[in-house]
């Protein structure tokens, strides 16, 4: 898969997202679909976009004992998703666990989703960092030292903001995908995201996907806003 734009699709109901999707007439944006969204409707969520054309990101960010991810990701396989995730604080042990049930769960027919690690929420500066979680290095630190644990548990690539992108490439990899959410247009509400980034930007920096939100779900002219996001990041 090449550079992409991921609509994120936080609505609370299947009707909501078809009814959203249904504005493309023909395109099929690739969806983020998150906890709220497949808790509510379970994996023929999943299913059903797949059907329709879309690809998945299913956004659950497993964290866990190994074992229990692994077995979960087990389940996570056979609903067609062609990105799944885990959080790199897991530790590594738990993240390899996780590409192991992966593999195991993935129907004969099939192929492997994309597995990648959520490194720190876009969501979480450095005052949050080390006032609530006690971690008190650099965030870029942080995020970086969580990429290369994700790589030595082989997989694909991380969340992490665009800010860190091109640095996450540097020391993993050009091979190792950086998703990165927290975009916003330049004139824009950056709305509960500290770490944001322009679509223009996060493509000069080296992203190779951007999850967006609220900019395109919210707007006036959704489609509007999905082009704005292709034209500047993809080109």
């Amino acid at each position: 898969m090449g550079k992409d734009v991921i609509i994120a699709c936080d609505f609370a109901t299947a009707e909501d997202t078809y009814a959203f999707l249904d504005n493309f007439s023909g395109r099929k944006p690739f969806v983020k679909i998150g906890m709220e969204l497949f808790y509510a409707e379970g994996p023929s969520i999943v299913k059903e976009l797949k059907s329709r054309g879309h690809k998945v990101f299913l956004d659950l960010k497993l964290h866990d004992i190994p074992n229990t991810v692994r077995k979960s990701m087990m389940v996570l396989a056979s609903h067609g998703a062609d990105i799944v995730n885990v959080h790199a604080g897991g530790t590594t042990r738990m993240m390899a666990a996780a590409l192991e049930g992966l593999e195991a769960g993935v129907p004969a027919d099939g192929e492997r989703p994309l597995l990648i690690a959520v490194t720190q929420l876009t969501s979480t500066d450095q005052d949050a960092l080390e006032e609530d979680l006690l971690i008190e290095k650099p965030i870029d630190q942080v995020v970086m030292h969580y990429a290369l644990n994700a790589k030595m548990a082989n997989l694909d690539g991380v969340v992490c903001s665009a800010q860190e992108a091109e640095k996450v490439h540097n020391i993993c990899g050009k091979d190792f995908l950086t998703i990165t959410p927290g975009i916003r247009f330049a004139d824009g509400d950056i709305g509960d995201q500290k770490r944001v980034m322009t679509p223009a930007a996060a493509k000069e920096i080296g992203s190779d996907y951007i999850v967006v939100g609220r900019p395109i779900t919210q707007a006036d002219d959704p489609v509007a806003a999905y082009e704005r996001c292709c034209n500047d990041f993809i080109g």
